[in-house]
């Protein structure tokens, strides 16, 4: 499989994943977020949760739920970078952006970011991106806020109890809700 190079047509089915990439997928996502592999990167949740992250169940799940995609980015063959996005009515939430750790700080969050807010509005029409980060995590929030995301006010839960979501190394986790408009 090829996914090539984020100035391509983002109509292109070569970004998507398919449930063969789940294995793929799930790797990247879990050395991205958790572990000492997250450690070479910025965007590491290891001191906040254990455990993993995803599991590839979940993402063949993900990837067969309707109105839901992965769109990947690979180099010599191995996917680099990952992010999930599901369709909720008009708009879409994006999710599980994952950058390998040792290409991190390099550009290619931001560019991963812009090819998913590309395709929903050319696949779905979407008017709006939202997604949920980690109030404990105010550097990756503020990274998402010079992408044009700004906090809704909105707080969310964590989802204490259920290890598929990693186990909590505290007690206060919750999410702020993050918006952009994409007109």
């Amino acid at each position: 499989i090829t996914y090539g190079d984020w100035s391509s047509d983002v109509c292109s089915s070569d970004l998507l994943a398919t449930a063969s990439d789940a294995a793929a997928i799930t790797a990247l996502v879990n050395s991205a977020y958790r572990g000492d592999s997250s450690r070479a990167g910025w965007t590491t949740e290891a001191d906040l949760l254990g455990g993993q992250r995803v599991d590839s169940g979940s993402i063949v799940e993900i990837l067969a739920a309707p109105d839901s995609v992965i769109l990947l980015h690979e180099q010599d063959g191995a996917p680099v970078a990952s992010v999930h996005l599901h369709r909720t009515g008009e708009d879409c939430y994006l999710g599980m952006l994952a950058i390998k750790p040792t290409l991190q700080r390099g550009g290619l969050g931001r560019q991963m970011i812009e090819t998913a807010e590309r395709w929903a509005v050319t696949h779905w029409g979407s008017g709006a991106m939202h997604m949920t980060v980690l109030v404990q995590r105010p550097e990756l929030i503020a990274w998402y806020e010079r992408r044009g995301y700004v906090r809704t006010g909105e707080r969310k839960p964590f989802p204490y109890g259920d290890e598929r979501h990693g186990l909590p190394q505290r007690d206060d986790l919750e999410f702020d809700v993050l918006r952009k408009d994409l007109d």
